[in-house]
């Protein structure tokens, strides 16, 4: 088996087909077949099938993909610690923020920017649901996201750093910006960015409220569009408190003041903890920790 094949096997997945994956590596659809069919081979089992919209994965082929990526990674990270040898400072690092923790990153990763100008940064912003399973398979090096059920799975590990207060919001000028229940605003459309099941925040509001689950809910994998529908509808959402101190946020979003005390949230650092970290993705780590550390204090 050779790490092309798994090169291949990945592009394939992700691009969908076959021939839309030898477009982006530049290579014929006859030659990426034959990479596929020589991977089966050897491998001795079915990874992928053909179907009328491109390929789809066979539940082996489900389980090896991810070891597939991890493999890739791990050879990623490993031409990253030596470029960063030659050239001190030069590097990649994918990071993962969940919306909480943005007020809190953006400066420590704008310094980290300053102080290491040939560094590569990627930013992924979005819920746990969405992150945790890229630190997974190390498309992430690290997230910052809060304290869920998928932080928990094998193979990863959860440092917390902040104690979070959660609040309900909606758009300043709201007919209900003033409710003092949950049951109040059970009518409303819910946004939220995790969906339901699993314990999601909406749905804890909800039973800790005694009431069943809100008949209108939009699940937003994308907290821009979610804040944007919030400001400019009746849809209220479950934020961070310092969601609302965000530039942003000033003069459009208000806290509700229910009376209802709603379930923390424990912001942390997701990793997985069966692979080492480049030297440039764990200072990276270690610089918006301490800042978020650091607001903790503070508050």
């Amino acid at each position: 088996m050779r790490f092309s094949q798994l090169r291949d096997f990945v592009a394939i997945v992700d691009a969908g087909s076959i021939r839309a994956a030898a477009r982006a590596l530049g290579v014929t659809h006859p030659a990426l077949t034959k990479s596929m069919r020589l991977l089966e081979s050897e491998l001795g089992v079915e990874l992928i099938r053909r179907n009328t919209r491109g390929v789809a994965l066979t539940a082996t082929g489900q389980a090896f993909v991810a070891r597939a990526r991890a493999i890739q990674a791990e050879v990623r990270k490993a031409e990253e610690e030596l470029a960063e040898l030659a050239s001190p400072g030069a590097g990649h690092v994918a990071v993962g923020l969940s919306p909480a923790s943005v007020p809190f990153a953006a400066e420590a990763i704008a310094t980290f920017q300053d102080q290491r100008p040939l560094a590569r940064l990627r930013v992924v912003e979005g819920p746990p649901s969405v992150l945790v399973p890229m630190v997974r398979d190390q498309t992430l090096d690290f997230a910052i996201v809060q304290k869920v059920r998928l932080t928990a799975g094998a193979g990863l590990s959860f440092r917390p750093l902040y104690r979070d207060r959660m609040t309900i919001a909606c758009r300043v000028g709201h007919p209900l910006a003033r409710a003092r229940s949950v049951a109040e605003l059970a009518e409303l459309c819910w946004l939220g960015l995790n969906p339901q099941g699993n314990g999601s925040l909406v749905e804890q509001i909800f039973a800790e409220a005694g009431l069943s689950f809100p008949r209108r809910f939009l699940h937003c994998e994308s907290f821009s569009f979610a804040f944007e529908l919030m400001v400019r509808t009746e849809g209220v959402m479950p934020v961070s408190a310092p969601v609302l101190r965000m530039p942003a946020a000033l003069g459009r979003i208000t806290e509700i003041p229910i009376t209802q005390a709603l379930p923390p949230v424990v912001l942390g650092l997701c990793t997985r903890d069966d692979t080492q970290p480049t030297a440039l993705a764990a200072a990276l780590g270690d610089a918006i920790s301490a800042r978020i550390s650091a607001e903790a204090r503070r508050l």
